[in-house]
């Protein structure tokens, strides 16, 4: 079993294993927040059309600052950078407890808030993905990746299942102040890590630099493709914008909430969770374009056989339901070791002067891709089921990953020496 368990070897990187451990902490208390906002939206508001606000306010920064916050994490130190940001967060936290206290219920305050949480996010999350190839050896990037998404995967199952509890008993104002303490431990954590100056950094950060970044993408056609498989398997393939009507209706449950609801929404995470576990192998692969394409192949299909279940379910809560949630699990898995993978390739294949570009555009291409696909679901649904949105979407999933691979045979060839 040693050589299928996750290779904890990057955590013998002093800086690595306190990032990592501090992630631990911070994951959890960003997902308390992710739910409380639209729970306290919903309370002050009574309406949904107010909390999908969240999405446009969330998206928006997200995409600004993730290219931009790219550009600086190219010309800045990125230990800097990481403080200046990870200080960010910590206001924002604190002013969301802060309003919640005072009873302020404004729900434009806090769509604002929520941001310029985000815009923090954008810039942080690309600085630390940068960082990485100077925290561990190259050969286990893959490794230290898949642990990280680890962390961040069950964060996003046991936070959501914290604040759903803690909500009534703690009120809003705490929850925000345990998000606000937790990312203490990162502040820590970056204060610990040696100056991460950017080696031969190409100029002032500007939109420039940005369109930069898209042409040095556009001239290396592997990690141009590493992107638009993403594109390919999020947009076509993720079908969480069907888990309200097929738990409903499909299995039978509540109008709202109930079991197969939660076991749906916690189906991917769960797998993402398990393929974490079990990533041993990862550190092992050569041909990682090869990988992916498998893996995204492997998600495909998943969802082909969810959809499937789907369809066989006839409104009953039964053994189809847990057929649906065993391709989501095994879809889950396959999408981590795909994420993993690709963001290896990233790491270990473009220059240090634009890897903080590269990796702004992946968090935009990370957070848009679902977004997408939650639209397209959803109209595909409305016109011919969920059953067949899902699996429709699988097999256009595995159609068009085959044909990307087919047109770039040097994604397919890439490989990296171990």
């Amino acid at each position: 079993m040693r050589g299928w368990i996750a290779d904890t070897r990057p955590l013998r990187s002093p800086h690595f294993r306190r990032l990592w451990q501090a992630n631990i902490v911070t994951v959890i208390g960003a997902q308390l927040t992710v739910v409380v906002v639209p729970a306290q939206i919903y309370e002050i508001t009574g309406s949904s059309a107010y909390v999908g606000l969240t999405g446009l306010f969330g998206l928006v920064p997200l995409v600004v600052f993730g290219l931009y916050g790219g550009a600086l994490a190219d010309v800045m130190d990125r230990r800097t950078l990481l403080l200046v940001t990870t200080i960010g967060l910590i206001g924002t936290s604190a002013a969301f407890a802060l309003q919640a206290a005072l009873g302020l219920g404004n729900v434009w305050l806090l769509l604002g808030l929520f941001s310029v949480q985000q815009a923090f996010f954008a810039v942080n999350g690309p600085t630390r993905n940068a960082i990485m190839p100077k925290l561990v050896p190259t050969d286990q990037l893959p490794a230290a990746n898949s642990l990280n998404m680890t962390v961040y995967q069950a964060g996003g199952i046991a936070g959501p299942l914290l604040g759903g509890a803690l909500i009534p008993v703690l009120g809003y104002s705490w929850l925000y102040l345990i998000d606000t303490v937790s990312l203490l431990a990162t502040v820590y954590a970056v204060l610990k890590l040696p100056s991460l100056p950017v080696e031969s950094p190409s100029g002032p950060a500007g939109w420039r630099s940005v369109v930069d970044g898209f042409r040095y993408l556009r001239g290396h056609p592997v990690l141009l493709t590493s992107f638009l498989v993403d594109i390919v398997a999020m947009v076509f393939g993720m079908p969480r914008a069907l888990f309200p009507e097929a738990a409903h209706i499909d299995f039978g449950g509540p109008e709202s909430g109930g079991l197969a609801f939660a076991l749906l929404f916690a189906a991917i995470p769960a797998g993402a969770v398990l393929g974490g576990v079990f990533s041993g192998w990862v550190s092992r692969v050569q041909r990682q374009g090869l990988a992916v394409v498998a893996a995204i192949i492997v998600w495909g299909l998943a969802m082909v056989g969810f959809g499937l279940a789907i369809g066989l379910a006839d409104g009953h809560l039964g053994v189809f339901l847990w057929a649906a949630v065993l391709m989501l699990v095994v879809g889950g898995a396959a999408d981590m070791a795909s994420a993993a993978f690709r963001v290896s390739m990233l790491q270990e294949s473009a220059s240090d002067h634009v890897r903080g570009r590269l990796q702004g555009i992946f968090m935009v291409v990370v957070a848009g891709g679902p977004r997408v696909a939650d639209t397209a679901h959803g109209a595909a649904a409305a016109l011919v089921g969920t059953a067949a949105a899902a699996a429709g979407g699988g097999v256009l999933v595995v159609v068009l990953v085959v044909a990307v691979a087919l047109a770039v045979p040097a994604f397919v060839r890439y490989r990296v020496g171990r």
